[in-house]
Order: structure tokens, then C-alpha cells, then sequence
């Protein structure tokens, strides 16, 4: 059918890392382990599947990453308990690391608005005309905040 006019053929795209496509029996085959491992980790919450209407389980590439790790830290010695704290402190390091870069960008934009004032303030530009200091837009569900910079009337 490819080739005819009309036809609505289109390239394959890979699934994401984050589209639920691995039925259990893959998931296990491609990370080294054994399905009722798979069912005991779900179990333990270490990893949490998504399901399909009649209940089946399906995994992303990123669980079968994660399985993976899993795997390497318990080959390693490490006790289940010792891996959901590894896991967990890794992923408080992520969260940590991608706040620390939505702050430098804060940082950045509120150092160039106020070199914006200060240059406005040796040229004695009017108090209306000055730029005003917005925080950027921060997580839903978040309070918004705001940061306003006036000039005193001399």
C-alpha cells in the first residue's frame, strides 16, 4: 500500500520513555529479571506500572531502567530497604538540582532588572518608566510572588 496516492502510511516513531508499552514478560527479559521479581518489587513499591482496562500491567522504558538499577544495587549486597533509600535520595537529588537551576535563572533575572534600575537611576528616568521586577511563573499550585522596585519622589 505504500507509495499509492492518498494513502496515510506514516514513518514508525519509537515510543517515549514514558509510554507504557512493556508487557511484564518483556519488561523482565530486557531487564535481567524474573516476572515475580517484577510483582514483588510492585508489591514493595518500588515501581508502579501502569495498568491496561483489563488490569494487565505495562512498563515504560524508564521502569525498565529503573528495574535495571534495582537489580545492580541489590547484585551489589544492598538490601531492599537500602535501595528505596538509594532511590529515594537520588530522586530528592534530582528534584533538588532542577530547583537549584530554577533559582539561578531567578537569580540571573532579577540581577539584570536591577542593573535595568540602576542604569534607569543615572539617567534619572521617571519613576513610571522604570522596569518592574516579575518572579518567572512558578509550578502550578504554587503562591505566585512578586518583587516591586519603586523610586522615591525627592
Amino acid at each position: 500500500m505504500a507509495g499509492r496516492p492518498g494513502s496515510s502510511r506514516r514513518a514508525f516513531e519509537p515510543p517515549g520513555p514514558d509510554s507504557a508499552v512493556y508487557v511484564i514478560s518483556v519488561a523482565a527479559e530486557l531487564s535481567g529479571l524474573h516476572p515475580q521479581t517484577l510483582r514483588t518489587y510492585e508489591r514493595m513499591g518500588l515501581i508502579m506500572p501502569s495498568r491496561t482496562g483489563g488490569g494487565g500491567r505495562r512498563y515504560t522504558h524508564r521502569d525498565v531502567e529503573l528495574l535495571r538499577e534495582i537489580s545492580d544495587l541489590t547484585s551489589a549486597g544492598i538490601g531492599i530497604e537500602g535501595v528505596r533509600r538509594i532511590l529515594d535520595l537520588e530522586n530528592r537529588i534530582t528534584a533538588l538540582v532542577q530547583r537549584n537551576e530554577e533559582l539561578q535563572a531567578e537569580l540571573g533575572a532579577t540581577r539584570e532588572a536591577l542593573r535595568q534600575v540602576a542604569a534607569a537611576r543615572r539617567t534619572d528616568v521617571p519613576a513610571n518608566k522604570l522596569p518592574v521586577l516579575r518572579q518567572p511563573p512558578s509550578d502550578p499550585g504554587q503562591p505566585g510572588q512578586s518583587v516591586v522596585v519603586w523610586r522615591r519622589g525627592r
